[in-house]
Formats: C-alpha cells, structure tokens, sequence
C-alpha cells in the first residue's frame, strides 16, 4: 500500500513544487529580480498583519510553556521584519546566478565543451521557529529559480502562514508560476518524513534548527540534505597575554547577531602556558557583560566562581549567551579536541604565530577557521556580493556559507558541428 494513501497533500503540494521549478528554470533573471522587488515591497506592507499573527503564535506557546530560547527564536519585531525586507531588495540587486558559463575542463574531440549553471529545482525548507527565514529561503529559491516547500515548526504557524500567504501573492502578482512557494501547514497532517521522502519532486532539503531537527531529518529524508549548523563554535588561545584583549573581541562579536547567534564562539581552549592573570581578567570582562562562564575541575581550581561543565556539553551547543572553558597542553591536542566536539562549521585561533596559524587551518576539520578574527555570521553581510541563509558542516554537495551558489548546479553541455 502506498504510505501517502491516506494523506495524498505532500505528494500534491511536491508535484506543483516540481511543476513550478521547471518553469522557473527557464525565467529570465528580470523577472525573478521584479518578484523580489515585489516580494519584499508586500512584506514592508504586511509588517502589522504579520506581528499580529506572531503574537497569537507567542500567547499559545506561553500557554504550552515552550523555552524561553524559542520564544526568543519566534518573536517578530518590526527590526526584524525590515531586515528581512533589506535581505529581500539586496537579492533582487545582485546579479543572476544563473547560466553562468565557464569553458569545461575538458574537451570532447572537435566539440566545444562547456558548463553552464542551472537551478536545483525543488528545494524544501524545514526551519524551527524563525519565522522570517521563511521569506529569507523563498528569496533565495526565486532568486536562483527553485520553487520552494516551506514546513515551519508548530509554534510559529500563525506567523509562518502570514509570511508564506504574502510570498505567494508577490510571486503571483509577478507572473511566476503557482507552486513557486508552497506552505506545509498543520491543517494538511504532514510529517516531515511525509514530505522528505518525496525524492522523485524534491532535490535538495535544508534543515535549520537545534541538532534535534538536523539529525531527525538527515535519518528520515530520501532526498539530499544540506545540514546547517548553529553554536558550539570553538576559539584556541595560544599562549600569549597581550591577545586577551582579542579574545574577548572574538567570544563577544560572534555572539551579536540576534536572535540566532549562527557562530557564537561558546568554547575555548586554553594553553596551560597562558597567564593566569590574563585569563583572569577575560572572565571578569565576560562576567559583566552578562554571560555565564564554565570550567573543567582543573580550571575550577584556580577560578572557583566557573560553573562546573558535564562531559556532554563539551560536544552540543548551548544557545545561550554560555561559554565554557578548558586547559589543553598543545595546539596539536586542541587541534583533536575540535575536530572530536566542535560542530565543524566556524571554528577560531587567536595566535601571532604563523606557523600555528597554518598549522590551525589545514589541521582543524571545519568547513570555516578564523584566524585572529571574529566568527560573527550576517545573512546580509555590508561587503560582497552575496546574502546568506546560515552555514553547512557537512562535506557533501555544499560546504560553509549557504548561499546563492548552493542551491545552483552545473550542467555540461557539448556543442558539435554535425560531423561523426
């Protein structure tokens, strides 16, 4: 019996997805740019609309008493909503990511052979609170013709709704094709495995959330998925006491972006060699500047005001304005600490060694290193020429930044003059 028998939406609602995708892949890059222009031009108008959604979806979730964490995750405000609105108008200013053309790599005979950049097609969009990622996403699959299937989290229905109901008008409004953004609701009783397992419509999933989510849907989906990743960013200290002024910088830049901190530095290694005195001040500073700071029992010994740190914590992220703290006898030990706990997406040495520099980057097994600077993640980020949705660790398809690029292929194409 087929598993979709009894509840045929995702396979509906994954066909005009699909059917949408394939027009969408052949629009012109004016057209996708007037939809974002439209697009965000309808959410500026939908700012009371949508706030007032929001604060049905925070009264219920009061009621449910979900986690403070995601109330923060969930709550609109206007500062939010016109971030969204900048992210919106910087996509429909930059340039087509599609049919870009480079020579291949290789030639077939008399033919000339080259790549041409292509949409992915259907790209869905499984995201836990943060209700106006959803608008962010459904920019980036216009912008870079993919349709989209957004499935936001319970919590945030009434808002996730609001956002999608004004996405799809603008899309419409502009001429792309229905299906181009499409809504999971709750009313259609579809589970994430009911929607990720629609391999034959759907080419590429991207959770984002806590791991919870991640890891649930890379078991369950048959079709691709890009992970992103959100905390647990580590930061080495190499032994040197003038840098404590750059440390400090790094842990309280990278937890600045609000409300979702992708890189947040929330543990640091620290060589034995470092002054005490100097570590000392780093937690005095942190401390009033309101976060709670850790230690293992040897750090514990010398600063008794750490809160202690469980064996479990050093590999999962705490969301929070945390940072724990560890004694390491090298950067080599470092080095195999990271890549054993750290998330793998953003990870920092603070050293005026080159060699230890180097030795950081190519040793460290992350998709990003920093190296006397801060990890801090934009989605719309003041220099370049790209807008961001949030970063991947994983090493398949796309790795770090997800952006234009990872939701675009290549395809290759051979031009020939009819001759055997």
């Amino acid at each position: 019996m087929d598993a979709f028998a009894e509840n045929p939406q995702p396979i509906a609602i994954a066909k005009r997805a699909h059917g949408a995708a394939l027009k969408l892949g052949i629009t012109k890059g004016a057209q996708r740019s007037r939809a974002l222009m439209a697009m965000a031009e309808a959410l500026q108008r939908s700012f009371d609309d949508i706030l007032e959604a929001n604060t049905l979806d925070l009264e219920a979730c009061r009621e449910m008493a979900v986690p403070d964490l995601v109330l923060d995750w969930l709550k609109l405000t206007p500062e939010r909503l016109d971030s969204t609105v900048k992210i919106l108008q910087r996509l429909e200013e930059l340039s087509d990511p599609l049919r870009r053309m480079r020579t291949a790599d290789y030639q077939l005979g008399e033919e000339q052979s080259y790549s041409q950049s292509t949409p992915l097609g259907v790209i869905a969009f499984i995201y836990e609170a943060f209700p106006e990622l959803g608008a962010i996403a459904a920019g980036l699959c216009i912008k870079s013709g993919n349709s989209i299937i957004l499935k936001g989290s319970a919590e945030a229905s009434h808002s996730n709704a609001a956002i999608a109901e004004v996405m799809q008008m603008a899309v419409a409004e502009a001429g792309l094709p229905v299906g181009s953004v499409e809504l999971v609701t709750a009313e259609h009783g579809t589970s994430i495995q009911e929607l990720v397992t629609q391999e034959h419509y759907l080419n590429l999933v991207i959770p984002y959330g806590r791991t919870s989510l991640i890891q649930r849907v890379v078991r369950q989906s048959t079709a691709p998925v890009l992970k992103s990743a959100m905390g647990n960013c580590y930061l080495y200290w190499s032994p040197n006491g003038s840098l404590v002024d750059m440390v400090r910088w790094m842990i309280i830049e990278s937890h600045a972006s609000s409300p979702d901190p992708v890189n947040a530095i929330e543990k640091v290694l620290i060589n034995r060699q470092t002054l005490s005195s100097s570590l000392g001040t780093l937690l005095k500073s942190l401390q009033e500047k309101g976060f709670e700071l850790r230690g293992d029992d040897e750090l514990r010994e010398s600063f008794p005001q750490l809160i202690p740190v469980n064996d479990n914590e050093w590999g999962n992220a705490y969301f929070t304005k945390t940072v724990a703290f560890k004694l390491v006898d090298n950067l080599d030990t470092a080095i195999r600490w990271i890549n054993r706990y750290s998330s793998g997406h953003a990870d920092c040495i603070v050293t005026e060694s080159y060699q230890e520099s180097r030795q950081f980057a190519l040793g460290v097994n992350s998709a990003s290193t920093y190296i006397n600077a801060s990890p801090r993640f934009s989605r719309n980020p003041l220099w370049g020429d790209a807008v961001f949705l949030g970063m991947s660790n994983q090493k398949g398809h796309r790795r770090g930044l997800i952006g234009l690029e990872s939701l675009t292929t290549l395809k290759h194409i051979v031009q020939g003059n009819g001759r055997f």
